[in-house]
């Protein structure tokens, strides 16, 4: 797949030869769609806790006799209709764990990349770097390269003087190509990659086959 690549400033640079064929993009969607779902179930803690009738703290006896107060009938104060009384069906821990195939992961990281690669919504540019480490330097190249909304930059190895640009501008994240995900390359409005993460990316779809 050959793709345009431009400078900092946002001039074009020429076209790179990536080894990532552009029929992944074709593959079925519910590959992507269940990578997402597993990736968003694994980051769950899964704590949420809430006390039943047999934990909560509270007498058994019964607040007062059955008939001729004029009162509701109750049986016991921790009774689930009673304020401080037990949850009926509440959540309790539980692992919300998924399991996916290594190679279904891959195909659907493929996937995401050669669409967002396709579709125009990735830039790719041949380096990216703020010596000054200066939010307004680094909101300026955005602006130069025409990127609006959400972003993700991913480099190969983000430097410390682009980290601290970075990470004070709203709704844009960095990452490092080698952790870099399909959530995170589909949760955002625009991506933008150098070139060596771009060739770092490319890398793991080999030895896959995009099959229909």
């Amino acid at each position: 797949m050959k793709i345009k690549i431009l400078n900092q400033d946002g001039t074009p640079k020429g076209e790179h030869e990536i080894a990532l064929r552009s029929d992944f993009s074709k593959v079925s969607p519910q590959v992507a769609h269940d990578a997402i779902v597993t990736h968003l179930a694994n980051r769950r803690a899964g704590t949420a806790s809430t006390k039943t009738v047999a934990e909560v703290a509270g007498s058994g006896k019964k607040p007062w006799k059955q008939k001729g107060t004029g009162r509701a009938r109750a049986g016991y104060a921790r009774s689930p209709v009673w304020r401080k009384g037990g949850v009926v069906f509440g959540p309790k821990p539980r692992d919300y764990r998924k399991r996916m195939p290594r190679q279904v992961r891959r195909l659907a990281f493929c996937q995401a990349l050669a669409g967002r690669l396709q579709d125009g919504s990735a830039l790719v540019v041949e380096s990216l770097d703020v010596p000054s480490a200066k939010t307004r330097d680094f909101v300026e190249i955005l602006r130069g390269l025409k990127v609006e909304g959400s972003a993700l930059v991913v480099h190969e190895k983000p430097t410390e003087a682009l980290r601290r640009a970075s990470r004070n501008v709203a709704r844009v994240n960095t990452a490092m190509a080698a952790d870099v995900n399909t959530y995170q390359i589909l949760n955002c409005e625009r991506l933008v990659l150098t070139r060596a993460a771009l060739d770092a990316l490319a890398a793991r779809s080999q030895g896959l086959e995009a099959a229909q």
